[in-house]
């Protein structure tokens, strides 16, 4: 009997066509928990593209109190020529709200990244390593995790930046402070995630191999590892802006003249607000609550979609109901 394959028979196979990314996960959702998504998403996608295109959105420069020789009008209030009016020192405030969106994404991308860099390699070895090492780094942790989160942000901002508010110290101070608050938190889940999953047969037969171990580490346990961090990150994110506003608010932000940021904007709007100028204020405080409610929201669909137990209920949930 012939063995031959007619090619002609074959169907032909069509090639794999990679959707937009973020759709399929979208799709995954559904009812008032895709709604709460898609929002999310939108004020995200607007917070980064005003930070992003800060120079282009802006009609003046966050620090600014004069065009074509002529000084602005202070705690002028919104108009055609001032969108969002004036602060007390007569910039305009539509400027500083856009580039504090600037200051904002650059403290919490460098926050999150160095956490990250930080704290998934010391969870990872602390949880497959184990024994004193394991113990001397949970304690370490645990006790920066009990300090409270702004008091420590506060005292590492006093200490990296030396009494500094350049931008570039500003952000600095500001992006290690809350680094510092959050490397605790991707330590102990992955910590906890690693312990779970290094006695399983995968890490057992890597280990039998041969492999070494920041291969196991990094090849085998990493992937298993990371499932939860992107919904913490987004979480985290909102967590950064509030910090960043406290320690702003509180006077240890960046100079008006370095750069822009929505809490010393608002610490500076206070005394306007008793003699009723309100947009000094309000607009910095929208931008804050914008960003972290757009954060929040996308955290927490997030969570929802990739949580197996989520899912696991809301599938019987539907067919109980069928």
């Amino acid at each position: 009997m012939s063995t031959e394959v007619v090619l002609s028979d074959v169907p032909p196979t069509r090639p794999h066509r990679r959707g937009v990314p973020g759709v399929a996960f979208v799709k995954s959702t559904s009812g008032l928990q895709r709604v709460t998504l898609i929002v999310g998403l939108v004020l995200m996608v607007g917070f980064v593209i005003a930070a992003v295109f800060a120079p282009l959105l802006a009609p003046y420069g966050f620090s600014q109190t004069s065009d074509a020789g002529q000084d602005f009008a202070r705690q002028a209030a919104p108009s055609a020529q001032h969108w969002f009016g004036t602060s007390v020192r007569g910039e305009d405030v539509f400027s500083r709200v856009i580039y504090g969106a600037r200051t904002a994404l650059m403290v919490i991308a460098s926050s999150l990244i160095l956490s990250l860099i930080i704290g998934v390699p010391l969870g990872l070895a602390s949880g497959y390593i184990g024994r004193w090492f394991d113990r001397v780094l949970v304690l370490f942790m645990d006790a920066m995790y009990a300090f409270p989160s702004l008091l420590l942000a506060v005292v590492i901002s006093i200490v990296v930046a030396g009494g500094q508010s350049s931008s570039f110290g500003g952000i600095a101070s500001a992006a290690i402070a809350i680094t510092a608050i959050f490397v605790p938190q991707y330590f102990r889940v992955v910590r906890n995630a690693t312990v779970a999953v290094k006695t399983e047969p995968y890490v057992d037969a890597a280990r039998v191999t041969g492999a070494g171990t920041p291969r196991i580490l990094f090849r085998h346990i990493l992937a298993n590892v990371v499932q939860t961090l992107p919904v913490i990150i987004t979480l985290n994110g909102a967590e950064a802006i509030l910090t960043l506003a406290g320690l702003g608010f509180l006077g240890f932000g960046i100079e008006p003249t370095s750069a822009s940021e929505w809490g010393y904007d608002i610490n500076k709007a206070l005394p306007d607000i008793s003699n009723g100028i309100w947009w000094t204020s309000v607009f910095p405080g929208l931008g804050i609550v914008l960003v972290v409610l757009g954060l929040t929201m996308v955290g927490e669909s997030a969570s929802e979609t990739l949580n197996p137990l989520l899912r696991t209920r809301k599938k019987f949930k539907k067919a109980v109901k069928v």
